[in-house]
């Protein structure tokens, strides 16, 4: 509830100070619209933001539930296999260093203006954090555990499993507390470049109408979509944490 009460106060000096700056400087709607202006955008265009938000919403939570499951599958397995640290791990840096946003273009051209390239491109942005955070979790494991459940005959997959990955919770909540904001960054990249839906095409549609008032609201929209992405997101980690590692202070994070 503090936390909740601290985010409330911190957005409402936000929109004071926005509506003060707009106020004050007297700079014109189409430039920047005031909080009010554009909170009555959203009233009159509450149906068409809704439906544009909901194919942004699908696309984000498919997105991040699949790169999410597919990052921590991959460290499981970098986890366990020396040969895949020898050869994937490599490879997953070096695709860091191909910027994901050139890539839109050519998921679009690929899969076209469907949510599939959306999706994808969700996928790609959160797999490596998931994948990174996870990965050293299991790595990090105290080996005073890995010793004791050697000596009583655990297997690897039991070791993996009783021992490695309940110690890399902590890492992996991390991991997924990034990846909840990045992941609309994915959908509505993948919307600028192409699509005929979601929050992304909304915004350059109303951009290129010159109604900057609903071009802000769809921003405004996704701006609260994210936040209560990762509201819920650090719920469930929290949660999680509570279960697997009641004495742990990660939860606070």
């Amino acid at each position: 509830m503090r936390r909740a009460g601290t985010a409330l106060i911190v957005a409402a000096t936000v929109v004071l100070v926005w509506q003060g700056l707009v106020w004050a400087t007297g700079v014109p709607h189409f430039i920047l619209p005031g909080p009010l202006r554009v909170a009555a955008a959203i009233g009159d265009n509450i149906d068409l933001l809704g439906e544009h938000a909901l194919m942004t919403l699908i696309e984000i939570v498919v997105g991040l539930v699949l790169g999410t499951v597919l990052g921590a599958a991959t460290a499981i397995h970098l986890c366990l296999s020396k040969a895949a640290r020898t050869f994937i791990l490599p490879v997953l840096v070096l695709s860091q260093a191909i910027p994901v946003f050139a890539i839109a273009p050519i998921l679009t051209l690929w899969l076209g203006y469907g949510p599939e390239p959306k999706i994808l491109m969700t996928v790609l942005i959160v797999y490596f954090p998931i994948a990174s955070a996870c990965f050293d979790g299991l790595q990090a494991t105290p080996r005073g555990y890995l010793d004791l459940a050697r000596s009583m005959g655990a297997s690897r997959a039991r070791i993996m499993l009783r021992v490695r990955i309940p110690a890399s919770i902590p890492s992996f909540a991390t991991g997924l507390r990034l990846a909840a904001v990045y992941a609309p960054i994915g959908a509505i990249v993948g919307e600028w470049v192409g699509s005929s839906q979601g929050l992304g095409y909304l915004m350059l549609l109303a951009s290129g109408r010159a109604k900057i008032d609903l071009m802000f609201a769809a921003l405004a929209v996704l701006a609260v979509m994210t936040v209560v992405l990762r509201m819920l997101v650090n719920l469930f980690c929290t949660h999680a944490l509570a279960r697997w590692l009641p004495n742990s202070d990660a939860d606070r994070a």
